[in-house]
């Protein structure tokens, strides 16, 4: 009579599987090693079981191996950023997020470690990233379809490849869908130092716009004016600077922009709008002072100014998803060639919550905290 086990092996998600093995039957051991191959390796991976504070709700747990179907990639996470949106989700105020409990992170950029049956054009040691982007890499293995990922040059530096699809294609969305702007013209933002404004800087001196930034009161303030201009901005004021009757005079020689972005709102917002010229358009994306937005009604009907709002995820939902891929690749380009660049952190991931309180502001102002496996 053949001796016959039970094995079980448990998915993400807890729930078993059951093989049946018998020593006297090979073929079945057979399948059994094809089994075990079509497992992801264990993954380590930040959790929150339910929305809070993240540095309380989340912790760094083993997760056992999960199932690699036929048209599935396993990919070994390389680097992905703490992005501001991603503490908004474990937070649970952002208006897209996962179920809990939940993996945290949205994007990143991994190399593929083993493919399902039925997945071509990809091979183990590419590297990829998930695209649009999508829950779940702060994870060392991560096990989704084939269409989820988007294979990237190897030669890109691994922190801007897991930082290019959400702040970099925001900002050269919102310069490119709003306002038709031509070389000589300007733009005007606040918020200037975060990486999408960086980024707005450097995408708008590649085309010849001018750029006009706003940054808060700050020790060493005249420090960071000279690192923005270093990336290309025109000019650079604090806010207090803008303490003025009319702060267009302030702009000597440079056009007034038809175009502005705000991702700070209150007053911050309300020195965006005195910019503009006539007709022009003010695009929010964020709201760091988590102050409104206020515009005088003179505003609206001598100058006819608009208010827009810009949300990548939005963007990304559309039938836009596969024309993104193509912008990920030239700015990609642009951080090879260097004409695209911001300050990160790489962080190890055993320090994964010292990298957290820093995303949360606890030390002051801080470059990108981006973590590595």
């Amino acid at each position: 009579m053949a001796l016959v086990r039970l094995a079980t092996a448990r998915t993400h998600y807890g729930s078993s599987l059951l093989c049946l093995r018998s020593e006297s039957m090979p073929r079945c051991w057979s399948q059994i090693r094809a089994f075990s191959a079509a497992m992801s390796p264990p993954s380590s991976a930040v959790v929150y079981e339910h929305h809070g504070p993240p540095e309380s709700v989340t912790r760094v747990v083993e997760l056992p191996p999960v199932e690699v179907k036929e048209n599935d990639v396993c990919v070994k996470m390389l680097a992905a950023p703490i992005n501001p949106s991603d503490i908004n989700r474990i937070e649970g105020v952002y208006p897209v997020r996962p179920q809990v409990p939940a993996v945290g992170g949205y994007e990143g950029v991994g190399e593929v470690h083993s493919l399902g049956s039925a997945v071509k054009g990809l091979s183990p040691g590419d590297w990829v990233i998930p695209s649009p982007p999508s829950s779940g890499t702060w994870q060392t293995y991560v096990v989704k379809e084939q269409s989820v990922w988007h294979k990237i040059n190897k030669d890109v530096p691994m922190e801007y490849a897991a930082t290019v699809t959400i702040n970099p294609l925001t900002a050269l969305r919102m310069l490119e869908d709003f306002v038709n702007l031509n070389p000589g013209d300007a733009i005007v933002q606040n918020g200037a130092t975060s990486i999408v404004g960086q980024c707005i800087i450097q995408l708008a001196r590649i085309r010849g716009i001018h750029s006009i930034n706003i940054i808060r009161d700050r020790v060493g303030s005249d420090e960071v004016k000279e690192k923005l201009k270093g990336l290309g901005a025109d000019e650079v004021f604090t806010e207090s600077q803008l303490e003025v009757k009319n702060v267009k005079g302030l702009l000597a020689n440079l056009p007034e922009p038809a175009l502005g972005f705000n991702c700070v709102g209150g007053n911050s917002a309300t020195l965006v709008l005195k910019f503009l010229r006539q007709g022009g358009t003010m695009v929010t994306y964020g709201g760091m002072s988590k102050k409104p937005v206020t515009i005088s009604t003179s505003s609206f009907i001598f100058k006819d100014l608009s208010l827009r709002g810009f949300w990548l995820q939005k963007w990304m939902s559309s039938d836009k998803a596969k024309e993104s891929r193509k912008m990920i690749d030239y700015l990609l380009g642009l951080t090879q060639e260097g004409k695209i660049k911001y300050e990160m952190e790489l962080v190890p991931f055993s320090n994964f919550h010292a990298a957290l309180d820093k995303a949360l502001g606890k030390f002051g102002s801080q470059p990108k905290q981006v973590i590595k496996f």
